[in-house]
């Protein structure tokens, strides 16, 4: 376990800026997930500091090594791959022991690291199976477990849940969060999935075309985003054009009047998140932004319900609530149904 610190790091491909001057630190047995939409470097960062690609600028130190131009072999990593990389002629136990006969250790030793860390994945009933024989699930956690038998420094995570279907994703996924939690493993992994980074990260690195926009925890990310982009990647959002009119009102293109929670001088627009908007069927009695609107569109999504507003002068906005609240309300919201819409102060956030 070892803490890792990132400084300067820079990649380049001809004309193309891969990653561009990233520095940050990982805390020992942290969770850290490198999110963002395909092409924005998060890849790339993991395979520098994993030592598959050289930097062309920075450092990378592992605990109180400068790995920066060590090979992969030489940095004490353990790596799990998107497609899950089993060599499907040797059984499961041997696809465990693999990196450890590489370091030559004792039969003994061997027999004992793979044993625990199959015992550790709850795998050790199908030792002499091969990889063919067992579920997408059950292959993910032989990778995992063949990176953990060597006892890495940090183990890495590159969309690893990526090739599971969704119900089995999710399963994993809480599965590995548990497991790195137990062990205390620092660890880094890549995702362009927010739902999967928001559920297992300790903090969230956001990058977009090389760079970090944010970081953070998933809800600093959410609650109090840095720009535009970090909103829109991160959650749903009502984006709402218009300007600040002093230090805690905000006026929309279309006339609308709202009250804010934080100050951004200068913005030009705000965002209100869909689940922060709540339907009344007579208008809210405290509280400032309440508008008098109809209801689009509905959809029941069992255990939410998903709402689009009209309200008078022509904004749009999305609201998605329970079937409970919309029954303790009265609310039927069904297409033309009359509505008011109740947005507190705070979850109105000028960008």
């Amino acid at each position: 376990m070892a803490n890792v610190n990132i400084a300067g790091l820079g990649k380049s491909y001809d004309t193309f800026r891969a990653v561009s001057d990233i520095s940050l630190k990982i805390d020992e047995g942290e969770f850290l997930i490198f999110l963002g939409p395909s092409g924005c470097g998060k890849t790339t960062t993991l395979r520098m500091i994993a030592g598959f690609i050289q930097p062309d600028a920075g450092r990378i130190e592992i605990g109180a090594r400068d790995v920066t131009h060590e090979p992969p072999h030489r940095r004490n990593i353990g790596l799990v791959f998107q497609n899950y990389a089993l060599f499907p002629h040797l059984s499961i136990f041997e696809n465990v022991a693999f990196g450890l006969r590489r370091r030559k250790m004792a039969e003994g030793e061997i027999r004992k690291r793979a044993n625990e860390v199959l015992e550790l994945v709850r795998l050790s009933h199908l030792t002499e199976r091969f990889p063919k024989q067992l579920s997408g699930g059950q292959q993910q956690r032989v990778a995992i477990a063949r990176a953990l038998a060597i006892r890495p420094d940090i183990l890495l995570l590159d969309e690893p849940l990526s090739n599971l279907d969704a119900r089995l994703r999710l399963q994993v996924r809480e599965e590995l969060r548990s497991l790195q939690k137990s062990l205390g493993i620092t660890t880094i992994m890549v995702t362009h999935d927010q739902e999967e980074a928001m559920s297992v990260g300790d903090r969230l690195v956001l990058m977009q075309a090389g760079v970090i926009e944010q970081v953070g925890s998933a809800s600093d990310l959410y609650n109090a985003p840095a720009n535009r982009f970090v909103a829109d990647f991160i959650g749903r959002t009502n984006f709402l054009r218009g300007s600040a009119v002093d230090a805690s009102t905000f006026r929309t293109d279309s006339g609308l009047i709202l009250h804010t929670g934080s100050q951004r001088t200068g913005a030009e627009e705000a965002l209100v998140r869909p689940e922060a908007i709540r339907l009344t069927r007579e208008a809210a009695m405290e509280g400032p932004n309440c508008f008098r609107g109809r209801v689009e569109r509905c959809v029941f999504l069992g255990g939410v319900v998903e709402a689009d507003i009209e309200l008078e002068g022509g904004t749009r906005l999305k609201a998605v609530t329970s079937p409970r609240e919309l029954a303790f309300e009265g609310l039927s919201a069904v297409e033309n149904s009359p509505v008011f819409v109740s947005i507190a102060a705070k979850d109105v956030v000028p960008l």
